[in-house]
């Protein structure tokens, strides 16, 4: 079975990849679907059918979401607000500088993203490993600050960039969210 190929975007930071369909089906615009990405199962939505144009898939479509996948991000959501709210209440308590962006919590339930402005102290890194502890998770951190700098990679913002990862060649969305920040794990 050939595989259909598809622009979706996956992520609380609204990453765009391209991800081949492993059922061989044409999903629809707007479309939720479930993917495998590098970081593990992500909920996306597709944006349109795409050539692969010979760059490698940024991982599979596995599926269209259904109405237990709902009822899953439902209590994934939940999780991801009180994580939220649990690693701002410990900043505020350990007065710590750092600024919370948000949380993210995959679709797989086995990781949580921290999406911090600024640098990741060691001090940050044990708050958010006491975080990932309660939450049974692995704890992921973006970082901002460089990603503002540097974008997402050698000519992000040019239009040799148009296509790889910078669709739109302004690469507004790692700009101003920071969405391809380097990683670190721990936990």
């Amino acid at each position: 079975m050939v595989a259909a190929n598809h622009l979706v975007r996956i992520g609380v930071m609204g990453h765009v990849g391209r991800f081949d369909s492993v059922d061989g089906i044409l999903y629809a615009r707007h479309a939720r679907v479930i993917c495998r990405t590098a970081r593990g199962l992500e909920v996306g939505e597709v944006l349109s059918t795409s050539e692969l144009n010979g760059h490698e898939p940024d991982g599979t479509l596995v599926r269209r979401l259904t109405v237990e996948d709902d009822l899953l991000l439902t209590r994934i959501e939940r999780n991801r607000d009180e994580a939220f709210q649990a690693c701002n209440e410990l900043l505020a308590e350990r007065n710590l500088p750092a600024v919370l962006m948000d949380v993210e919590h995959l679709f797989d339930g086995q990781s949580l993203y921290f999406y911090f402005l600024g640098e990741v102290s060691p001090e940050l890194e044990a708050l958010t490993s006491e975080l990932a502890s309660a939450y049974e998770t692995t704890v992921q951190f973006q970082k901002f600050a460089e990603t503002l700098t540097a974008g997402c990679g050698p000519g992000c913002g040019t239009e040799a960039a148009t296509g790889q990862g910078c669709s739109t060649g302004s690469c507004a969305s790692c700009a101003v969210a920071g969405a391809c920040g380097s990683r670190g794990t721990t936990g």
